[in-house]
């Protein structure tokens, strides 16, 4: 779980509430349009475009709170759901093809599929049959992100058009992993505000699936809902510690280099898009538990309560990696987390995290089945998440508590123009 700060706008959950990006449309007022917690600079204020379809045409439209009416675009240069904020709810999910369907029936798949995205993001039924579980609701800041695995190409005779940074990882010591929930030949990531607005869309996705394609794996997660805290803060995980400080902000100057796929890259139908690493990390919580506040501060290289460096300042004050106490000892262990997993000890590696907390029971042992959906973006895996991980795997002191049970990497294009749909320039290329 990589120690890196999230953006002031458009950005997981830290900085969701900060959004300065978006002014207040006329007739709102700031807090009422993003709420105490705000959304992401991908919203729109008007209570005309998001006001749900619950009301007959002829009544009039009542404004929806501010929660409801956040929306974020479909259409755009990159997809949703990669900088947008940490939502409340998420569900991630993979497919497989058919037997026998091949690239005719993905491209059909995908026009489908973008279509139900564009309509539910903007808060519309999905289609003739509907299901009706977010009638009541606006888009609630829903996202639909769409991404092809490695093993994609093949079905579909699209081989030569496979990225190499699309490459299968490589295996690491940490890995305890489940085939069967890994990888897959394509990948959908949804996120809302309102646990019924992602399950709604959730639905659509897998009913628009029809024939073409079967759901290989399915993982549900969660955040902290916006307007949770008194003020805009980062995360905290499972185990009780602020998660994604020092994440990439978009308006530093490397940012897009870090976090997309150059215009002019090959493949050609990747510009703008970015990879998606996906990973189920389960947490040993009673393990955990069982540590001292001290102990488990040692271990993150962070302090518990406000997320500063053990070194000292605030939650964004640099760590002093060479700082020790009066017995000569570093102030930052040497295999704390936050240390090994700083850029500027992995050649400047960084990637954008954007996961989603998990808890799916108990085990018959009275173990709760507890982690983090990791999902991190970045313009190579090989450059981002790789070097990184290479690096916990030789010494992180908090490996002992985790344990990586599911994995897959998928090359998300770039967004849809209008009048288009994801992946068109791969699938009709």
């Amino acid at each position: 779980m990589p120690d890196q700060s999230l953006p002031k706008a458009r950005t997981p959950e830290a900085t969701t509430a900060q959004s300065d990006a978006a002014p207040a449309h006329e007739g709102f007022s700031r807090r009422r349009l993003l709420g105490t917690a705000g959304a992401t600079g991908l919203v729109l204020g008007t209570a005309g475009a998001a006001v749900g379809y619950a009301a007959a045409p002829s009544e009039a439209a009542a404004p929806l709170t501010s929660l409801g009416t956040d929306r974020a675009m479909f259409h755009g240069k990159h997809q949703p759901g990669i900088t947008d904020g940490l939502q409340a709810r998420g569900h991630l999910v993979a497919f497989d093809l058919a037997a026998g369907a091949g690239r005719k029936e993905a491209a059909a798949l995908l026009r489908r599929w973008s279509e139900t995205a564009r309509r539910l993001m903007a808060g519309e039924p999905g289609g003739h049959d509907d299901t009706d579980v977010a009638r009541d609701a606006g888009p609630s800041s829903l996202t639909l992100t769409f991404g092809f695995g490695h093993s994609f190409f093949a079905r579909t005779g699209l081989e030569k058009q496979r990225p190499t940074a699309l490459d299968p990882l490589p295996e690491f010591s940490s890995d305890h992993l489940d085939k069967n929930r890994s990888n897959g030949d394509l990948w959908v990531q949804i996120g809302a505000n309102d646990a019924l607005v992602a399950f709604h869309a959730l639905r659509a996705i897998q009913k628009d699936a029809g024939r073409a394609a079967r759901v290989r794996w399915q993982m549900n997660g969660f955040n902290r809902s916006p307007g949770a805290t008194t003020h805009p803060m980062t995360a905290r995980n499972l185990m009780g510690q602020i998660d994604g400080t020092r994440n990439p902000k978009p308006g530093e100057s490397d940012f897009d280099q870090r976090i997309f796929v150059p215009e002019k890259a090959e493949p050609a139908w990747m510009a703008n898009g970015s990879y998606a690493v996906v990973r189920r990390i389960r947490m040993l919580l009673d393990d955990w538990e069982k540590l001292s506040v001290k102990a488990q501060e040692d271990v993150i290289g962070r302090r518990k309560s406000d997320g500063a460096a053990l070194s000292g300042g605030t939650e964004t004050t640099a760590m002093d990696l060479e700082k020790t106490d009066a017995k000569g000892n570093l102030v930052v262990p040497i295999n704390a987390h936050a240390r090994i997993t700083r850029p500027d000890q992995n050649g400047g590696a960084a990637m954008l995290r954007r996961p989603f907390s998990f808890h799916d029971g108990i085990d018959a042992d009275g173990v709760p089945d507890a982690g983090l959906l990791f999902v991190c973006w970045q313009a190579d895996p090989l450059r981002g998440f790789v070097p990184v991980q290479r690096k916990l795997d030789r010494g992180d002191a908090l490996s002992q508590f985790i344990r990586h049970e599911s994995s897959g990497l998928f090359a998300v294009p770039g967004g849809a123009a209008e009048g288009e749909y994801v992946g068109q320039k791969l699938l009709e290329g």
